[in-house]
């Protein structure tokens, strides 16, 4: 489907208040929408269903689901065309406008940081994750737009616009894959530790973040044993994602369980809550003092169907007969995201605290990961 038809449906979608979601996997160039034909709500009960699932942070709260039977899905090629200068001159621009409008915000969340510290120190747990949320004035309203800019800007992440009347509005370029699994293969991550991209991709890591990047990992292999086999870990590397640096490690295998079961331990993830989980989601649903709704929480294809060929050579009849169709899920880490009104835009931020961090230094983190979200309002 040609780009401008593509978006003039889903602008349509918007204008009609009908519940759609617009997305891009990383690294590559096919946008898909799935367009759902009324307004209910629908939920996920055990993640057997076929569509698109958007999940908040708190898992007792319900997985809304737009179900591909009673949505249209499209797609299209979408071809960059905004020059790196002028997003780097966006940038630029954020900077020069920015100025700290409250230190009652930043007050706050030194505050928090301390008491993590404190609990961590009093081995109530190791690693907390605490967040904030920043309001920001809309310039462009339009979320087509937003959405445009966000794939100019993050090829490497994945991208997405999604929207029901009855929920809201949220955009987001998330560098953080939860869980991708093909037929009964999975693959996951390990992805903490954050540090500004100054132009080095091999960056020198503190202890603090080699330390937070390992409890994750640990974390990790010890809770998927029980749930699959031949279980790989990859060595940790660098990543970048917009004017962001990460470690990550890549996890995979084979499923021996079902889909939810896996989901339940995996969410939320170390990298979005803490360790041990229970303590420290407790920890921050009765001290960050907001509501994150669906920030870390996850969002993504589940079980659609794609198949695979044994031979790409079209003119092989033969070996094109061994054609399967595989289920596919390919679920996200809500991070580095925002919720939009008429007037505002949410944006929300975060950052893993340890026995090393420095309440300052933290704070600072979270300043500068608001660039991601900040880049394409401006």
């Amino acid at each position: 489907m040609q780009s401008e038809d593509f978006f003039e449906i889903a602008q349509n979608h918007f204008d009609d208040a009908l519940p759609f979601v617009l997305y891009r996997k990383p690294n590559v160039s096919v946008v898909k929408g799935v367009f759902q034909n009324d307004d209910t709500v629908y939920t996920s009960k055990d993640l057997t269903e076929i569509g698109f699932v958007f999940a908040p942070f708190d898992s007792k709260k319900q997985t809304v689901l737009m179900p591909t039977a009673q949505s249209a899905t499209l797609e299209t090629e979408f071809i960059i065309l905004e020059k790196k200068q002028e997003i780097e001159d966006s940038a630029k621009l954020i900077h020069s406008k920015e100025v700290e409008k409250s230190n009652e915000a930043r007050d706050f969340h030194l505050n928090l940081v301390s008491k993590a510290i404190k609990a961590i120190e009093n081995n109530t747990f190791k690693k907390v994750v605490l967040s904030r949320k920043e309001d920001v004035k809309l310039s462009e309203a339009n979320p087509i737009q937003l959405f445009k800019r966000l794939l100019s800007q993050y090829k490497t992440a994945f991208v997405y616009c999604w929207y029901h009347p009855k929920i809201g509005l949220w955009l987001g370029a998330t560098p953080e894959t939860l869980l991708s699994v093909t037929g009964s293969r999975f693959t996951t991550m390990a992805l903490a530790g954050t540090q500004e991209y100054k132009g080095d991709d091999t960056p020198i890591w503190k202890a603090k973040e080699t330390e937070e990047q390992q409890l994750v990992t640990d974390f990790l292999v010890g809770s998927l044993q029980p749930l699959v086999s031949s279980l790989s870990v990859a060595p940790v590397e660098t990543i970048k994602a917009g004017d962001l640096l990460h470690l990550r490690t890549k996890v995979s295998g084979i499923l021996s369980s079902n889909l939810k079961a896996v989901v339940e331990m995996l969410h939320p993830t170390p990298a979005v809550c803490g360790l041990p989980k229970t303590v420290t989601k407790q920890f921050i649903l009765e001290n960050e003092n907001y509501n994150r709704e669906f920030y870390t929480g996850f969002l993504g294809e589940l079980n659609s169907k794609e198949e695979t060929r044994r031979n790409t050579n079209r003119r092989n009849v033969e070996n094109n007969a061994y054609n399967a169709v595989k289920t596919v899920s390919n679920l996200f880490v809500n991070l580095r995201c925002m919720q939009l009104t008429d007037i505002k835009a949410s944006v929300y931020i975060g950052g893993g605290i340890t026995k090393d961090s420095i309440p300052e230094n933290e704070w600072d983190e979270t300043v500068n990961k608001t660039q991601t979200m900040k880049k394409v309002l401006f």
